[in-house]
């Protein structure tokens, strides 16, 4: 899996979601998420018609930046309902005064969807970490009303595996060395790496109209360099003890990203939109 992740939406301790939401650097991440995906995942959900009134179910929501923008949209006669398997993120999320936003712990492949319907149901970087994906789909278009829509982003590494897709000299190699371990701890847990360019024909296939889709990724932000250093700190450990690293080959790795002089990409976004008929 590339570094984007965002919340876990459904995952147990053995399966080992990697990012917990807790530690340190989450919210670090969080924050360079936001910057990098926000302005793409907001385009979508402008393009939808999200506006005031509607009722919205953000899915394994991870940080406060989705659940506070569909806030601004839907306003005080609207709803928002963020749901995650670790809601630690929320201490830092604006309810506002009319409490349109409603935080819950929710495992989208076991637990029923909350009290719908809903206009908008979306997930960004979520269902990749699912190890019951089907079954997440389906609760989450169970949950829409007629004629809402359903909004699902995931990465696509293979699509494009490098951190570093200009592989110019020895410090753009061991970036993509570590990138490429990365998601072999990925895969290890039950992470689907190819599941992006999978999500047109889940929507088709789960009956949804005006399937449409697109992807994005950036090859060079400083958003990159912060997200890669706080996602490496955090995997180091397990690097290191599934003998894919060695401390010092990150402790490099740490160091070359820090000088800003190394062009960072992420896994392209592939976000797929349909409606309910």
């Amino acid at each position: 899996m590339d570094s984007a992740d965002g919340g876990a939406g459904s995952l147990d301790e053995d399966q080992g979601y990697l990012l917990d939401n807790r530690q340190t650097e989450a919210g670090i991440r969080f924050g360079a998420l936001a910057e990098l995906f926000d302005p793409s995942t907001f385009r979508h959900v402008d393009r939808l018609g999200i506006g005031p009134g509607m009722r919205c179910w953000e899915v394994g929501a991870g940080g406060p930046s989705v659940p506070e923008g569909l806030a601004e949209r839907v306003g005080p006669t609207g709803q928002v309902i963020a749901t995650d398997i670790d809601v630690s993120w929320t201490r830092t999320t604006a309810t506002g005064p009319d409490g349109v936003i409603e935080v819950l712990r929710h495992d989208v492949a076991v637990d029923p969807p909350p009290p719908g319907p809903f206009d908008l149901v979306h997930a960004r970087l979520v269902l990749v970490h699912v190890p019951d994906r089907a079954e997440a789909l389906r609760r989450m278009v169970q949950a829409l009303r007629p004629g809402g829509w359903l909004l699902l982003e995931d990465a696509d590494p293979g699509l494009q595996p490098l951190l570093c897709p200009d592989e110019s000299g020895p410090e753009q190699r061991l970036a993509n060395r570590l990138r490429s371990g990365f998601r072999e701890l990925m895969a290890q847990r039950g992470a689907d790496l190819s599941y992006g360019r999978t999500l047109p024909r889940l929507l088709r296939e789960a009956g949804l109209d005006d399937v449409c889709a697109d992807a994005y990724f950036p090859v060079a932000s400083p958003a990159c360099t912060v997200l890669e250093a706080a996602t490496v700190r955090q995997i180091r450990a397990r690097l290191v003890a599934a003998g894919l690293a060695t401390d010092e080959e990150i402790d490099q790795h740490l160091g070359h990203v820090a000088t800003g002089r190394l062009d960072l990409a992420t896994a392209p976004m592939i976000s797929a939109w349909a409606r309910r008929p």
